[in-house]
């Protein structure tokens, strides 16, 4: 009986020492190696790839931004967006895509109005934007609604307007949309894209100086 219970006790007191000793390691050593590590080489990017202007934050150059005035780069559609109803506490906007097949009637309807509406916003009196014009990202959400940048294509389409809008030359924006376009990651991964937020922000920066 004595023996039980100090096999026990002992083995308790081992599984406690463990638990302690892997709860430091895991719960704090390597928590605190991982944020040390990244904040040292990452900086950036573990802080959420924040983006600044006039001295403040105002978004991330991961997660796009909706509800630019026509006097802005557009980004592209975000359809797949919900709104939080379950935690009512928070207003919460939630990702996701349409999960709409290539056929779906909706689907087609938002393509054929989103494709108007850009042939309608981009033509100006000296260009006119046809259908045909229109790059498939400015008709179609990306698959979490929240996709940060667009087409150079979608960009150099709405030179135009954006120059006639800001009384800025089409040379002077469409050397600034040239300066915001970004290749493929590591020269073949992915495709040529344009963040809208940085590219707003230096179109705004633009106009002051004009």
């Amino acid at each position: 009986m004595n023996n039980s219970v100090t096999n026990t006790a002992r083995l308790l007191g081992a599984g406690l020492r463990a638990l302690l000793v892997l709860t430091v390691l895991t719960g704090i050593i390597y928590p605190l190696a991982v944020t040390g590590v990244a904040q040292a080489l990452f900086s950036d990017k573990a802080n959420g790839s924040e983006i600044t202007a006039d001295g403040k934050v105002v978004g991330s150059s991961l997660i796009g931004q909706q509800g630019y005035s026509l006097d802005y780069f557009q980004p592209r559609p975000a359809n797949g967006l919900g709104e939080n109803t379950v935690n009512t506490q928070y207003k919460l906007i939630l990702s996701g895509a349409t999960n709409r097949s290539g056929d779906n009637p909706e689907l087609i309807k938002w393509v054929k109005e989103a494709q108007a509406k850009v042939v309608k916003d981009n033509s100006t009196d000296d260009y006119k934007v046809k259908p045909s014009d229109v790059p498939a990202d400015a008709v179609t959400s990306s698959g979490s609604g929240l996709d940060p940048d667009i087409s150079p294509a979608y960009a150099d389409l709405q030179v135009h307007r954006v120059a006639e809008r800001n009384g800025l030359s089409v040379g002077q924006v469409q050397k600034l949309v040239d300066q915001h376009t970004e290749g493929r990651t590591l020269g073949f991964i992915g495709e040529p894209r344009v963040n809208v937020l940085e590219l707003n922000i230096a179109l705004k920066e633009l106009t002051k100086g004009n």
